[in-house]
């Protein structure tokens, strides 16, 4: 099989996991709309059409992000192990992960979103600057714990205990997004590049037990640094308290193409300057210390080629079709005078949200690579589902019921999987607070996120900036608690092995 049809057969895999991702929410919606909450035709056509350019557009993203983004992870992670030098790694660290999240596409979303809610009192600019420079900066420190061999679970307690500590001097508005933050940042296109890196630094290391372990828990640290900036942001603002409304124009709109028309040009130019400085760094590094033959260096400029392509159909898709799709039917649902309907329609959509989301399948690949098939991913993806689930229908439960507060969750559900961490394998704490992040991927920043709002728009007494963001942080949560009991689960069923074998050998003798 020659280079071209194994690139063929990859793509037409990403294309069948888009596609498979994608459908259980649009199916959803078409069911909703003959049903209980008919839709208008431009809208049901414009959401149609937005499907077809996300469908297409993540798989060339993601087939990108495999033959070009990801290696470059892991050649720069393999690099910078190699200098065994400190400072070059700290360096090295800020300056990739703050270009790696500001190319990463779910927190384009939130930050547009935001800056929409806001009104632009709080810039889609200001969100990714700030996000960008929390996670260059826990990256850094993440990458320094690989190195130092330090326990996770004691840095992660550390940083909670640091993040709550701060909280409680933020307002309702800045934690939502702070948290919601966190969750958009660890998408497909910084889960692959950070789990590279990790794998790069990690794998050089003479303990291969170390190694194993070590190769999880980056994007857990590196995640937390979205949270902190916000809320750093938030309590050094000098501006008033923010408040928040939806407006969107394409609402207006009849027309079914007209708005990926206007879209696509300002995508074009907006996702050319967000891979700029990745394409720059993999030119200086390869200069310095990959120095590829041709081919390998071609492969890797034709993969960033395919995500610039996929990432720019995929966000016009997003922006033209999909998030307002979310917007309306949460209105409409909420709309029904029957609460218990907008919470089982959560419950429906976190339960089918998890297949959408590409990062998912990147992490549980990995998993049961990493622990040589004794954790299945589809074990894995069931368990995330049902806590994706839960964590979308207690959402609609705080928004209906506006006097439940987002830290009401947050503040237990951090304590409870920190509390765990302590008695789960080590192992599995990377897993679980690496799967936080990327089940809240661009499914999640999307459709859920848009549907949300649109609930929180429809109920009186709902703040549409408070109630309306959030959804993410709770996605994000419940995979630490789920995954951590599976993690329980695996370790008392090694220890009943241990001892059914050792009274197997008591009574053979």
């Amino acid at each position: 099989m020659n280079g071209r049809d194994v690139y063929l057969n990859i793509l037409i895999k990403k294309f069948k996991e888009v596609l498979f991702s994608v459908l259980p929410i649009t199916l959803i919606v078409l069911l909703l709309n003959f049903t209980i909450i008919p839709l208008e035709t431009h809208l049901i056509l414009r959401f149609l059409l937005g499907t077809i350019f996300i469908v297409f557009g993540l798989s060339v993203f993601l087939f990108g992000v495999d033959i070009g983004v990801t290696p470059i992870g892991t050649l720069m992670g393999n690099s910078l192990a190699k200098t065994n030098k400190i400072i070059v790694l700290c360096i090295s660290g800020l300056i990739l992960g703050f270009f790696i999240t500001i190319a990463e596409p779910d927190l384009h979303i939130l930050a547009g979103q935001v800056s929409a809610v806001t009104s632009g009192v709080i810039t889609k600019l200001s969100i990714l600057v700030i996000v960008s420079i929390g996670i260059a900066i826990m990256l850094s420190v993440g990458l320094l714990r690989i190195v130092y061999n330090k326990s996770l679970h004691k840095m992660l307690t550390i940083i909670y205990l640091v993040i709550f500590a701060l909280s409680l001097f933020t307002s309702s508005e800045f934690l939502a997004i702070s948290f919601d933050a966190s969750g958009a940042t660890t998408g497909a296109m910084t889960v692959p590049f950070i789990l590279a890196l990790a794998l790069g630094v990690s794998s050089l290391k003479k303990d291969g037990i170390a190694s194993e372990e070590d190769s999880f828990g980056l994007v857990a640290i590196a995640s937390t640094g979205a949270i902190l900036s916000v809320i750093i942001m938030s309590i050094i603002s000098t501006s008033d308290k923010v408040t928040g409304s939806l407006t969107n124009s394409a609402l207006g709109s009849t027309s079914i193409i007209n708005p990926f028309i206007e879209i696509l040009p300002a995508k074009i130019v907006e996702v050319f300057f967000t891979l700029l400085p990745l394409l720059l760094l993999f030119f200086i590094f390869n200069k310095i210390s990959f120095k590829l033959s041709k081919k390998s260096f071609s492969n890797i400029l034709k993969g960033l080629l395919y995500s610039y392509i996929g990432l720019v159909l995929f966000l016009t898709g997003v922006n033209a079709g999909f998030i307002e799709i979310g917007r309306v039917v949460g209105y409409s649902v909420a709309s029904l005078n029957s609460n218990w309907i907008l919470i089982l329609v959560g419950f429906i959509l976190g339960l089918v949200v998890i297949l959408a989301e590409p990062a998912v399948h990147v992490l549980t690949d990995q998993i049961e690579a990493v622990t040589h098939g004794h954790i299945k991913k589809n074990v894995v993806i069931l368990t995330l589902s049902i806590g994706v689930a839960f964590a979308v229908a207690l959402s609609m439960l705080r928004i209906i019921i506006p006097e439940i507060q987002l830290w009401h969750f947050l503040l237990p559900g951090y304590t409870i999987s920190v509390i765990m961490s302590y008695f789960v394998p080590k192992l599995f704490v990377g897993i679980a607070f690496d799967s936080g992040g990327v089940a809240s991927g661009p499914m999640t920043a999307t459709f859920i996120l848009a549907f949300a709002q649109g609930a929180a728009d429809s109920i009186e007494g709902a703040n549409v900036l408070i109630d309306g963001f959030g959804i993410i942080a709770m996605v994000a949560l419940t995979p630490l608690i789920a995954l951590q009991v599976l993690g329980l689960i695996s370790k008392n069923k090694g220890k009943k092995a241990s001892t059914n074998a050792k009274q197997s050998k008591i009574e053979t003798n």
